[in-house]
């Protein structure tokens, strides 16, 4: 009996150290699980926090795309072979490589003036010998006649185990919106020098006209008082009054081109018969021809209405009138006019003067340009011509040649 409960001890003894041992352990297997689950669980908030970085900069990425308007790019080095992957550029014909376009069909979309330097870029990139690629060119717009302008940037993102590119990434914009102002500001220095250069030339001219008719005014003024015979007094008095027209003529030559470009002239519309108008300017010219000249009148109809600024149709004709009777010492001089559509009427003045060679034909109405330096004037007559022509809505030009005579014409709307 006694040995009985002896092993009945033990036995309890032993399930009760079972039971620690077990207990023990779970509490040890709990412990590690929970440092276990501990570390994974901040590995994943770590990855989740990379996660949201990453689409946040993906986000932002997008965003400066957007707002730069660039189209991106990767290029695979070993085939050769060009895929867009995004396109932010504005709505427009502009060109977009298909997935895996072979770079040399890439390069047929370029203008040939562009596609070899370009390529050789490319190639440069492509072998390692450069770093960076950037470049500005024109791009052909298939199946519409149209090309836009073009500037992108590439670099290396990726090279093989012996350092040769193997991937290249790029971006490319529209740059038309650039090149327009770019142009616009070339244009406007190169009207700036010229403006500089026009004023040069004014400045110069002007000193010259001025002071010629001037300094006859002044020397026979001054010796007028000392001449006693009546018919050589009157010949001073005339050369004196001609010399006077001449710096008159200068002045309001100036005057009338300041006028016109400051826009304080405005156009005055009146309808006239033109006829009229056409034949008192050439009954002033009666007395200025020599006598081995001809002026005569030559008119489409018997009457020509028209409605149009009269100051300056007349200032127009004078100036054409003055320039045919200053070069014409024999021949004729003849203020026309001939319908050229049913819209447009021409008047014209042909003289059997000098005449212009056909490579100074283009520059007669060029501001200060003469073609016979001996002859006076400022060079400013043709020039205003034509100003005038164009504020009309009109516009001038001559035919001529070398030794015959010239006609000078001046078109206006009916």
């Amino acid at each position: 009996m006694m040995y009985m409960l002896l092993y009945a001890d033990r036995q309890a003894l032993v399930t009760e150290l079972v039971v620690w041992v077990v207990g023990v352990l779970l509490l040890v297997a709990l412990v590690v699980l929970y440092f276990v689950q501990r570390k994974k669980r901040k590995e994943l908030e770590g990855e989740l926090t990379q996660l949201n970085k990453m689409k946040k900069n993906n986000i932002e990425y997008e965003f400066v795309l957007k707002a730069m308007r660039l189209a991106t790019w990767h290029v695979d080095v070993r085939n050769r072979q060009v895929t867009s992957d995004n396109d932010f550029r504005e709505k427009m014909d502009s060109y977009v490589p298909s997935p895996g376009t072979l770079l040399d069909d890439w390069a047929e979309s370029l203008v040939e003036t562009d596609r070899n330097r370009v390529m050789k870029s490319f190639d440069d990139i492509c072998c390692g010998r450069t770093e960076e690629f950037h470049e500005i060119y024109k791009v052909k717009v298939p199946y519409v006649d149209k090309t836009y302008w073009e500037e992108s940037y590439c670099t290396i993102a990726s090279r093989d185990a012996e350092g040769n590119p193997e991937v290249l990434v790029g971006t490319s914009a529209c740059i038309d919106e650039r090149k327009s102002t770019e142009a616009a500001l070339v244009l406007a220095r190169n009207k700036a020098e010229e403006s500089d250069r026009l004023k040069s030339a004014f400045i110069a001219n002007m000193s010259h006209e001025i002071r010629t008719p001037l300094n006859a005014i002044i020397g026979f003024t001054s010796v007028l008082p000392d001449i006693e015979g009546t018919e050589e007094r009157r010949e001073l008095i005339n050369l004196i009054q001609e010399n006077n027209q001449k710096l008159l003529r200068i002045i309001d030559d100036v005057m009338n081109i300041s006028k016109i470009e400051a826009g304080k002239e405005q156009l005055v519309m009146t309808s006239f018969d033109l006829n009229l108008v056409l034949k008192e300017i050439a009954d002033r010219y009666e007395g200025k021809v020599g006598d081995a000249v001809k002026l005569s009148t030559m008119f489409c109809n018997a009457t020509q209405n028209v409605t149009t600024d009269l100051n300056r149709l007349v200032e127009v004709v004078d100036h054409m009138m003055d320039n045919a009777v200053k070069f014409t010492s024999k021949g004729s001089v003849i203020l026309g006019t001939s319908l050229v559509a049913d819209s447009r009427l021409r008047i014209w003045v042909r003289d059997t003067g000098k005449g212009i060679s056909e490579e100074n034909q283009n520059r007669v109405f060029e501001r200060f340009f003469k073609v016979d330096e001996f002859v006076p004037g400022a060079g400013l007559g043709l020039s205003i011509c034509r100003t005038m022509a164009y504020s009309l809505g009109g516009e001038v030009g001559v035919e001529s040649k070398l030794g015959e005579g010239s006609t000078f014409w001046f078109e206006i709307t009916l």
